[in-house]
């Protein structure tokens, strides 16, 4: 009964140490998103932000106040910030931050591996218009940008971070005092957002192609559910994941971890395996060798040396 006891308050203690929320924020409306041929002259990290573009940040600023100080077990909560290097994010942050007191905020960190897709330099308007339609028939993921990236490349750099993301959890090197609820704030771009989530909830290259890029300081929470899994439903209907492109199943992922503890995920993860198998046998009994024809000329695949 002492062993039960202890683990539960261990797990307890655990729970504390996590986010509460760990919010994506894609920046105000750019120079560059009113008008395309900003890229032919300005380098893609130098776009600034529209006036409209910095009112969005001051808004989004508001409201994110407004979730974090209402929806935590705490009023004594902190916010750490990791934005990324881009003028248009920094400057999304800066308004941003005019929401938050300097007590609240216990850090920022400016983090290159949540920059924007490299398209490759100076972007000349005809040209990017011809290959964005290539890539749409190449496929969004895999597409690489001459001079650029693919989604694939800021997929890998968007998993290093959230390896180090964990690292900073795990080792507090937040300095997150466990009594205060702390909030993750991570201001991005697009793209970046969306494999970010890919990658943490382990969403295939199929179901990322149906993904939606989230507008101009759109805010995307993922809460601490009750067992230590983080969902998106807990703060966002599923209209709204169904307008950010998540399937049926996807949607009700996202619910089963509002309650989940992470040693239920491979149970629950038959639905992830369908995905890749046509069917799954319950034993081995139920496994059928198939007759193979010894006159099969298949058998020459393996045997032909000469080809």
């Amino acid at each position: 009964m002492k062993n039960v006891e202890a683990k539960q308050k261990e797990k307890i203690q655990n729970l504390k140490m996590l986010p509460k929320h760990i919010i994506l924020v894609r920046h105000g409306e750019s120079e560059g998103n009113k008008d395309t041929s900003a890229y032919s002259t300005i380098p893609d990290h130098k776009i600034s932000l529209t006036e409209h573009g910095r009112a969005q940040a001051r808004l989004a600023g508001s409201r994110l106040r407004d979730l974090i100080s209402s929806h935590g077990s705490s009023q004594d909560w902190r916010v750490y910030f990791y934005v990324s290097p881009y003028e248009r994010t920094r400057s999304t942050l800066r308004e941003i931050g005019k929401s938050f007191s300097k007590k609240r905020v216990i850090g920022v960190r400016e983090e290159c591996r949540i920059r924007e897709q490299d398209f490759g330099n100076f972007q000349v308007e005809e040209r990017m218009k011809a290959t964005k339609e290539t890539r749409e028939k190449f496929g969004r993921f895999f597409y690489r940008f001459p001079e650029g990236e693919s989604a694939a490349d800021v997929f890998d750099r968007v998993s290093s971070f959230l390896e180090s993301l964990w690292r900073d959890i795990d080792l507090n090197r937040l300095n997150n005092d466990p009594s205060q609820d702390l909030n993750l704030i991570i201001i991005s771009h697009g793209l970046a957002s969306r494999v970010f989530l890919m990658k943490w909830f382990k969403w295939t290259v199929e179901q990322f192609e149906r993904l939606y890029n989230p507008g101009n300081c759109e805010i995307r929470v993922m809460e601490l559910g009750r067992g230590g899994e983080y969902s998106l439903a807990i703060h966002h209907t599923d209209e709204e994941l169904q307008e950010w492109g998540l399937s049926p199943e996807m949607i009700e992922d996202q619910k089963w971890r509002i309650n989940a503890n992470k040693t239920d995920l491979n149970d629950h993860c038959k639905w992830y395996l369908n995905s890749f198998f046509d069917n799954e046998l319950d034993s081995d009994e139920d496994v059928k060798e198939e007759d193979i024809d010894s006159d099969d000329d298949s058998k020459d695949i393996f045997l032909d040396t000469d080809s």
